[in-house]
């Protein structure tokens, strides 16, 4: 008789039976194997793959689920898709544009109706493509605003006819010594205060730049490079954008005026004196990497011309004294003024470079809180400080010379009954309040906001808005 363990060594890896566990026993050399027959492939039935659904029915083809897959699908991007309304459909009375545009009868905003008289008036901007607002942008607010507006208004306030009366000395002096900040608490109206000023110098032959929103230039939203030459970050794709919106605005001025110098442009050779400034701001919006170094020699050429006085308009103007979000090789936060954009602007703001004729006038905005007002124009302005202000406080030695010499315009905390009555009557005859609006209405929402202009429209009238 053979052994167990001599059988087995010989024994093939299969599953045994119990006659032939019985035959390895008796001695019997024949061996059976168990044949697997659930594991053959039988013909006209599909294999089912790694998740459970054969191929046949990943591709639709007879494959049942994937049909009722594609009908979901299909209903669901059909419910939640987003068609707009027919123009029959749209029966609200805030979508008639034609005749909201007629019911909002306003006297047109122009310079020489800006007097005492029209305090406490409502004034329509006019409706050039070219407008300043309209090219450069607006605050966020502000633009949300006039678009539910049937057009842009504001309201005349002293404050108003008091920055003007100092607009028309700084036609005729260098705007080193018309630096001017609109300071006030957050939602008083410093954003319309400046873009009145904008308006009223643009309608008065001024070249104008605006910055609405320059937090745009600190927070890391554009590309930035080093350049070696100068030693700091250049920010080519703002200053290009610049540089086509100061065209745009100010294209016929800009024609008239020609370069007192040449300019040394790099990869272009040099631009001849005597070149206009038009050619001059196409040099640069042609090749994108040029635009900080043309924009800059822009700037220093409107500064030495007296044709047109020059309004450099900043709103956020804090944020160009605060640290920015971008970041160095060691990622360090970069100063401002080791940036191009918000050097330039600093160096304009301090008088370290000046317009022969005209003004720089900035806004403070508190509305994004990651850029407060920083302690150096705090204290240069005579503010109360967000941050600790004690003799052992950190101040930065650069951003205090930048802050030197700007003087404060303080616009009132709240609207006055007159000012509140005239922009509750824009809003109610522009239909964008209840059809009804009465005095009671009134009186509660300027409590509720306690006059200020901001809260007074959206926590009070635009609160009042459905549809």
């Amino acid at each position: 008789m053979l052994s167990l363990s001599n059988c087995c060594r010989h024994a093939t890896r299969s599953l045994l039976t119990v006659s032939d566990s019985n035959a390895i026993c008796t001695g019997l050399p024949a061996l059976s194997t168990q044949v697997r027959n659930y594991a053959k492939a039988r013909p006209g039935v599909a294999k089912p793959s790694s998740h459970g659904f054969s191929k046949a029915q990943k591709k639709g083809k007879g494959g049942e689920l994937e049909g009722t897959d594609q009908a979901t699908v299909t209903k669901r991007k059909r419910y939640t898709a987003f068609l707009p309304l027919p123009v029959t459909q749209l029966t609200h009375p805030l979508f008639e544009t034609d005749q909201r545009n007629g019911r909002l009868q306003l006297q047109n905003f122009h310079p020489e109706i800006l007097t005492d008289a029209v305090t406490s008036q409502a004034l329509a901007f006019s409706q050039n493509d070219k407008d300043p607002f309209r090219i450069f942008g607006l605050p966020r607010n502000l633009l949300v605003e006039y678009r539910i507006l049937s057009k842009p208004c504001s309201v005349i306030r002293g404050v108003t006819i008091d920055v003007i009366n100092k607009l028309d000395a700084a036609s005729q002096e260098g705007s080193a010594n018309r630096r001017l900040v609109v300071a006030g608490p957050p939602g008083c109206g410093k954003s319309v205060l400046l873009l009145q000023a904008l308006q009223y110098c643009y309608m008065r032959d001024w070249i104008v730049l605006y910055f609405p929103r320059a937090i745009s230039l600190v927070n890391s939203t554009t590309s930035y490079a080093y350049d070696p030459r100068t030693q700091t970050y250049t920010q080519p794709a703002f200053a290009y954008q610049t540089l086509e919106r100061l065209l745009t605005v100010n294209g016929p001025r800009l024609e008239q005026l020609r370069t007192q110098e040449s300019v040394e442009v790099e990869r272009r050779g040099t631009v001849p004196a005597g070149t206009t400034l038009t050619d001059l701001v196409k040099v640069g919006t042609k090749e994108q990497v040029l635009a900080p170094t043309v924009l800059a020699a822009v700037l220093s050429e409107l500064g030495k011309q007296s044709t047109f006085p020059v309004l450099l308009a900043i709103d956020d103007f804090q944020a160009i004294y605060c640290k920015t979000k971008y970041r160095d090789p060691h990622y360090s936060r970069i100063q401002p003024y080791h940036l191009s954009m918000p050097r330039l602007l600093l160096e304009y703001a301090s008088g370290l470079k000046q317009f022969t004729r005209g003004a720089v006038v900035g806004a403070l905005s508190g509305t994004d809180t990651s850029f407060k007002l920083p302690l150096e124009l705090a204290e240069a302005l005579g503010l109360p400080t967000t941050s600790p202000s004690g003799p052992y406080a950190k101040r930065v030695p650069e951003l205090q010379e930048y802050a030197k010499g700007l003087s404060r315009v303080s616009v009132p905390d709240a609207l006055t009954a007159c000012e509140a009555s005239e922009l509750f009557d824009v809003w109610a005859r522009d239909r964008a309040i209840p059809a009804a609006p009465n005095d009671e209405l009134f009186l509660a929402k300027y409590s509720e906001s306690g006059g200020n202009a901001r809260d007074f429209v959206w926590k009070g009238l635009l609160s009042t808005l459905s549809l």
